[in-house]
């Protein structure tokens, strides 16, 4: 029997928030939007800052990352924050990116972000989106851009041309991954088209930041409705989940700390990335504003708590030798909290046994995740992270398939799972009350 429709309505509500976020630029923006909705006041990383005890304020940079800000009304000691990262595996045009070929195409010159899943991105409808700089008369101005419509499309070559393709055919993204976007008569329409959606001329636009994304609509599938898939699950869905939960708390005792980062997938060695100074610098100036300098402000730092959300991988059906016997995870059963001996993930015994008893004391289904021995995973925020802001940091996420496709597969059931859980997490006032000893009230 088919799941009823209010069992997959945050799924559904989820798949909406990545319909609109195409890129890392308008995810951050859906979640100001969602923040603005709830009250929230913006603050300018350039001006100086007036934060008021039980105020609720955010801050952008680069407008790809974002950070908000739940400041009790009482007395506090710690930040309790969630990390999640606004970006995922794409490709970039280049800054001149339209080719003819023998006056009868023109395709797009394009370079790969992240470690993107080459092979998924094939004939299947694609667009544009990003961001332009815009010429004014006091200096620029960046818009936000989506060509809202199926525009492009990267062909495979025919088999009779390429009889390999079956056989682990090599990718090569300077040749077989550039997408085309009309006949011959098409070069100079896509930057007149960008033009005008910024209401600007095609000469005024000074630069632009755009990147392919899939157009493939979501979709709930499954004999009961239970899966979903679409594009950016990794990390939208984390960003989403924690938006949700962030907006559903109040902070007591603690100042509740949203984190949304850009460039994960590249690195996050970027001035808007978790390697950069983003979240120490404004977690200061936001104690500043509120009177706690100093040794104080330190002692706040190492009594805090961070959750690093960025997703796992689920059981492939059909490789189960990829992954470690012991500890696998599956879709639609709980929070994954994910462990690594070399501090690629940050959970450690502390951390996890924090996590997973806010989240059992909930009623949250929690599930635990190490790779194989000898098959290395992926880094995430949390570690880099704790390279600016050393304090104690679990790293969790929800299980996955084709993570890196731009087609991707997670559970109905867990969205609402992390964000009961993280609700939870806000909600709760994690006090450190010694090395390796915390309160949960």
């Amino acid at each position: 029997m088919r799941m009823e429709m209010k069992d997959m309505r945050q799924a559904e509500l989820f798949m909406d928030f990545v319909k609109r976020s195409p890129t890392a630029f308008h995810a951050a923006d859906q979640v100001a939007r969602m923040l603005e909705e709830a009250g929230y006041e913006r603050r300018m990383e350039q001006e100086k800052w007036e934060i008021r005890p039980g105020g609720r304020y955010y801050v952008t940079r680069n407008q790809s990352s974002l950070l908000a800000f739940d400041v009790p009304e009482g007395e506090w000691d710690h930040f309790q924050i969630t990390a999640s990262h606004t970006d995922s595996p794409t490709f970039k045009l280049k800054p001149a990116s339209e080719e003819v070929v023998e006056g009868k195409y023109v395709r797009l010159n394009t370079e790969r972000y992240g470690g993107i899943m080459m092979s998924a991105w094939f004939d299947r409808p694609l667009s544009v989106a990003g961001r332009a700089v815009v010429r004014t008369e006091k200096g620029v101005i960046s818009r936000l851009v989506c060509v809202d419509r199926d525009l492009a499309l990267i062909p495979n070559v025919p088999i009779h041309f390429n009889r390999e393709i079956n056989d682990g055919f090599h990718i090569n993204p300077q040749v077989d991954t550039l997408p085309i976007v009309g006949d011959g008569a098409a070069k100079g329409a896509l930057m007149e088209e960008i033009a005008g959606l910024c209401g600007a001329k095609k000469e005024d636009i000074a630069a632009c930041d755009l990147y392919l994304y899939s157009r493939t609509p979501g979709s709930v599938w499954g004999s009961r409705g239970e899966f979903f898939s679409c594009g950016r699950i990794d990390d939208l869905e984390c960003a989403y989940t924690c938006a949700q939960a962030f907006l559903s708390a109040r902070a007591r005792g603690h100042i509740n700390v949203l984190a949304v980062l850009d460039n994960e997938e590249t690195g996050s060695s970027t001035r808007q990335g978790a390697d950069s100074d983003f979240l120490a610098s404004s977690l200061m100036r936001l104690s500043e504003a509120l009177g706690v300098c100093g040794s104080k402000y330190m002692a706040a730092v190492s009594s805090s708590f961070m959750v690093s959300a960025d997703n796992a991988h689920a059981l492939h059906p059909n490789h189960c030798e990829k992954y470690d016997p012991d500890n696998r995870c599956y879709m639609n059963e709980g929070i994954v909290i994910k462990h690594n001996a070399s501090q690629r993930y940050t959970t450690d015994a502390v951390s996890g046994g924090v996590f997973e008893t806010i989240c059992r004391g909930a009623g949250v289904p929690v599930q635990h995740f190490a790779n194989r021995s000898d098959i290395p995973g992926g880094g995430t925020l949390g570690n880099i992270a704790n390279t600016h802001l050393s304090m104690a940091t679990v790293d969790i996420g929800l299980a996955q398939l084709a993570m890196h496709s731009c087609y991707e597969t997670a559970g109905v059931e867990d969205v609402d799972h992390m964000i009961a859980g993280l609700t939870a997490y806000y909600d709760a006032d994690v006090k450190m009350t010694g090395d390796g000893m915390y309160e949960i009230g």
